[in-house]
Formats: C-alpha cells, structure tokens, sequence
C-alpha cells in the first residue's frame, strides 16, 4: 500500500473587522481542511459558526507553538490539510505561525496562502501617504524609554513607516512620535477599520496628539499609525536616481531611461540626462 499524500498547510486570512470581507476560497478551504490552528479558538469559533463551519480547531499561539508544531507537521505527514488562521488579518503579520511554517517548510510539506484582509494594507490604501516603499514596524516597546531609542533609530528612515499600536498606550506612542520625528511630521491614525467605529485621523503629529488626547473615543479600539518618512535631500535623490537610471538604461534608450529614473525618485531630471 503507498503512503498517503502529505497534507498541506493553508495560511488563511480571516476578517480584520467586517465578517463578509472573507474571500469564497478561504471558506472553502476552512471547510474542507481536517483541522484549523488558531491563535485563540474563543476568537475564531464565533467566525467559523457565523459561516457555518463545524472544522475542529486547535490552539496555536505563542506560549504553545513550540511544543505543538511537531505533532501537527506529523498530521500533515500522515495526508492531513490544515489550515492556520490569527485573530484577524493575514497570519503571521505580528501574530503567531511563523514556526509551524518554517518547520513544514523544512520538512518538504507544501505551504499554500489563502490572501485576503491585512490590516497594514487596508491602512495604507486609505492613508494618502506615499505608499511606493514602506516599511512595518509591527509593535513599538511597551517602555518608553525603549520606544523612544527605536524610534530615534528609525529617525532617518525616508519612507512610510507602519506600526501597530494597542489602546492603552496609543496616547503615548503618539507623544513619542511626536517628540522623535517632530510636531510637523504628517502622520496618519487608522483606528478600528472596517468596523462600525473605523476612524482614520490625518495630519501633522502634534495635531494628532491633541485630537487623540481631546477625545476618549480616539483611544478605543485597534489602531495602525502611518508616519511619512524623512523627506530625502537632493543629494540622496539624486543618488537613487542614479541608480535606478544605472537598472533602466540597459532595457531603455538614455533619455527615456533619465525621464522614468527622475520620475520615479524626485531626482533632477536635467542631473540625470547629464548622466
């Protein structure tokens, strides 16, 4: 008798807010698989009810997953699919997961993603921050003191920067931001997206700190902080550019090669031509 064939595993996104923003294949795949590793099954049961889905689940979060990913890599060994889901948005994004597929990686089982809601993405898009090069930061320190040290480490940075933020240090964060980047740094504040309280606050840093400070609302719920980076000086544009020309100009004629390179990052045009 052969072997079964090895199961695979499905990193599926679930809603980060509204229920019906869960895709047609994410449902079909929560049905079909044998069991759905969950970062907290009190989270995920009431979802999987809500569409009628009776799939067993099983814990897998931090304080576990060590411990736990072995027996589920010897279930997909034996032909079981699973599937593994967060408490919202797409796995492994500052949640759990990240060894379970490392280990079914490692031992040549098939990983497969279900895309769907993000909550850095769904922020982003609504943010009218430039969203060509960004980087996420996940979680900032729970400590001011390190907070601060990270953010004047990212103090430099030239483009969008994403972090997450909980509802009981919100306030703060902002502060700090406030006091590393500057009061006139443009920031963005998604609060609650895709639920019935969603709220996306914009504006200089220090207007933001005052609006969150001036209503208890403001710190309630699940919030993404967007900070336009450092706007580059000429000098660093004009270095970009060049290397983007340096890629550009063995698929394109020089002048056109120039054009595109200074449109795409702000270098002088007539510097590039000179190139």
């Amino acid at each position: 008798m052969s072997p079964p064939r090895p199961g695979t595993l499905h990193v599926v996104a679930t809603p980060i807010g509204h229920r019906d923003d869960i895709g047609a294949r994410a449902i079909e795949t929560l049905r079909r698989v044998k069991v759905i590793a969950a970062e907290d099954t009190r989270h995920t049961r009431p979802l999987l009810q809500h569409l009628g889905i009776d799939t067993p689940l099983v814990a897998l979060h931090d304080h576990n997953e060590r411990t736990a990913v072995d027996g589920l890599v010897e279930r997909m060994r034996g032909g079981d699919d699973i599937a593994l889901v967060s408490d919202a948005g797409t796995p492994l994004i500052s949640d759990p997961g990240f060894r379970f597929v490392r280990a079914a990686r490692a031992a040549g089982l098939k990983v497969s993603p279900v895309p769907g809601p993000s909550a850095v993405v769904a922020a982003l898009s609504v943010a009218g921050l430039p969203s060509d090069r960004f980087v996420f930061e996940g979680f900032l320190a729970a400590k001011s003191g390190a907070r601060r040290a990270r953010l004047s480490e990212l103090a430099g940075e030239t483009r969008t920067m994403i972090f997450y933020e909980s509802s009981h240090r919100i306030l703060e964060s902002l502060q700090d931001m406030r006091d590393v980047f500057g009061p006139g740094r443009e920031a963005v504040v998604a609060r609650e997206l895709t639920k019935m309280f969603e709220t996306v606050l914009d504006g200089p840093l220090a207007d933001l700190v005052d609006r969150v400070a001036a209503d208890p609302n403001q710190q309630r719920g699940e919030f993404v902080v967007m900070v336009a980076g450092r706007e580059a000086s000429e000098d660093e544009r004009l270095a970009e550019g060049l290397r983007v020309f340096a890629i550009l100009k063995d698929e394109l004629p020089p002048a056109k090669a120039a054009k595109l390179a200074a449109a795409i990052t702000g270098a002088p045009r007539k510097a590039l031509y000179g190139a």
